[in-house]
């Protein structure tokens, strides 16, 4: 029997029900299965759109504060030449901006508060062209960064957590000390608050404070800046990047990409989408696996045709693929519409998400809670191709033990008693 023969019975058997009985449309045990395939695929896709839409927002929040690539001298002393550096860097056909900077930790005091903080002095014309929260303040706030004014602006959480505003005066304390016979005192410097920014990103609203690069230079005693943040094309190329320039630039500098700066946060969100990854593809497996109860009764019930076929010729290869075709038809279908049900629901999910709320009279992320007001998504090919190859791969192994199990039935023990 040629392949044609066993497709046409395989899809036969798909689209019919108990035997005699065509009825002309998907029997209620081959769509349960089916369905059970298409709403795992549509979960796993959903899920896994929605955590790369999460990502993404924190992703582009994290970078309208931090540049893409820093190129820093070691042990955060003055870089001898930034310009040189910045020159040299430019030279990369993805580097699009630079700007140098000052970096270091310090406290912030003001009357019985004070927090932690990471101090960077910046130029604000230049920081303009690397960062997106410098290019929004730097019509406003940041024109009050004037070299010698000694002027600060704190993050809008870390303000508030000092209980300060603009015009108020705080307490910056910086590492190290002046020794004097009275013993080590600390170096303190007053700074006015000229300003505050909200970039949406807590660890920098609660945690970052923004100098004049002058002053910072004074005030944490290096001769300069103490690196240069460049900005790329594409912000996915940045480790690629960081490695090109530190064999161009030599060992005298350290290049850092922003994702091994924050490192933590990426290998977390990354391990993960694997690990749900995983989870959710246990769903789609058990619901492949439906399909092997779905065949063991179609066989069962098909006995006496699987005899007649043997009889007529039919081998017991032939007999094996037709029930190999049913089942794939099965995982093709089922894998197709979950595709297609995960991808229309992923691409509007901000349309979707928003009318169960108004249905349900909920929020499922509220503002004064989540800095992320909406559901976000992002659909990607690198996340729906492996899904549905996976779910076809599971679909086909569940048809194994049952076509097989078709193919040694006995055309004289199975019509004994028809």
């Amino acid at each position: 029997m040629n392949w044609p023969y066993e497709l046409q019975i395989g899809w036969r058997y798909t689209r019919s029900g108990r035997a005699g009985r065509r009825n002309g449309f998907i029997s209620f045990i081959s769509a349960v299965s089916m369905a059970g395939i298409g709403l795992g695929v549509a979960a796993l896709i959903i899920v896994l759109s929605v955590m790369n839409g999460f990502q993404k927002e924190v992703r582009d929040r994290m970078l309208a504060v931090i540049a893409h690539v820093e190129v820093r001298a070691p042990g955060d002393a003055a870089l001898p030449d930034w310009r040189l550096t910045a020159a040299k860097s430019r030279q990369n056909p993805q580097v699009i901006g630079a700007a140098p900077f000052v970096a270091a930790q310090g406290l912030i005091a003001h009357g019985e508060q004070m927090r932690g903080t990471l101090v960077r002095g910046i130029s604000p014309d230049d920081e303009a062209s690397v960062t997106d929260l410098a290019a929004r303040l730097r019509g406003t706030v940041l024109t009050r960064l004037q070299p010698g004014a000694w002027g600060v602006v704190l993050g809008g959480e870390l303000a508030r957590s000092l209980g300060v505003r603009e015009g108020d005066k705080v307490a910056l304390i910086a590492p190290g000390g002046q020794v004097t016979p009275a013993g080590v005192i600390p170096r303190l410097k007053q700074l006015t608050v000229v300003g505050t920014f909200d970039s949406g990103h807590y660890e920098y609203d609660a945690g970052l404070a923004l100098m004049q690069l002058d002053d910072a230079a004074r005030l944490f005693r290096v001769e300069g800046p103490t690196g240069v943040q460049l900005r790329l094309k594409d912000v996915h190329a940045a480790r690629g990047v960081a490695e090109e320039l530190s064999k161009s630039l030599g060992k005298a500098v350290e290049v850092r990409d922003w994702t091994r700066s924050n490192r933590n946060w990426f290998d977390a969100v990354q391990i993960e989408k694997r690990l749900m990854f995983i989870i959710l593809t246990l769903i789609v497996a058990v619901a492949a696996f439906n399909l092997v109860s779905t065949l063991v009764m179609t066989v069962t019930d098909k006995r006496a045709d699987i005899a007649i076929l043997r009889t007529l010729g039919a081998s017991p290869r032939s007999v094996m693929g037709i029930f190999m075709v049913q089942g794939a038809a099965s995982g093709i279908i089922g894998t197709l519409s979950g595709v297609l049900l995960g991808t229309l629901v992923a691409v509007n999910i901000d349309v979707i998400v928003p009318a169960i709320e108004r249905a349900l009279g909920v929020s499922f992320l509220p503002g004064s809670i989540y800095l992320i007001s909406r559901m976000p998504s992002d659909p990607q090919r690198g996340d729906i191709v492996p899904i549905a190859l996976i779910s076809l791969l599971l679909s086909f192994i569940a048809t194994l033990y049952p076509s097989w199990r078709a193919s040694r039935v006995q055309p004289a023990r199975a019509l004994r008693y028809e």
